[in-house]
């Protein structure tokens, strides 16, 4: 079957009914694509008061040692980071995942599974960051 033959026999449309692989994987994409978006605004956020939090860190002149003194027991900064780190986690996997995708013949399932490792991976050493930083 050439090329030509299989996109088509992809895009025809009795080949997007809801029996059919094609139709799980629009669904799929699209749910990435929302999730990817919607991360996207909570990291512009997080990065906004957490570059706010940097200057005014800066300006009053504090040191490395009176920040942490200041995290230390401090759970809404806890808290704050932790919504920083899972939206990393979320969406930095999905773009990786597109990435690996477009460029390598890793296309479909071995892009997720790569970019899902990626992704807990982040997600466990962000939280233990965090947790070091707030519990010790």
């Amino acid at each position: 079957m050439s090329a030509k033959e299989r996109f088509q026999a992809r895009t025809a449309p009795e080949a997007w009914s809801a029996e059919s692989g094609p139709v799980s994987d629009v669904r799929r994409q699209a749910l990435l694509w929302y999730w990817q978006r919607v991360s996207a605004m909570v990291l512009a956020l997080c990065v906004v008061v957490h570059l706010a939090g940097i200057i005014y860190a800066v300006r009053g002149g504090l040191t490395a040692a009176e920040i942490l003194g200041r995290t230390r027991g401090n759970w809404a900064f806890g808290a704050f980071y932790a919504v920083f780190v899972v939206a990393c986690a979320i969406h930095a996997p999905i773009g990786v995942a597109n990435v690996i995708g477009e460029t390598t013949v890793g296309r479909g399932s071995s892009a997720l599974v790569i970019a899902s490792v990626l992704g807990v991976a982040m997600l466990l050493m962000g939280l233990s960051a965090v947790y070091g930083l707030v519990a010790s």
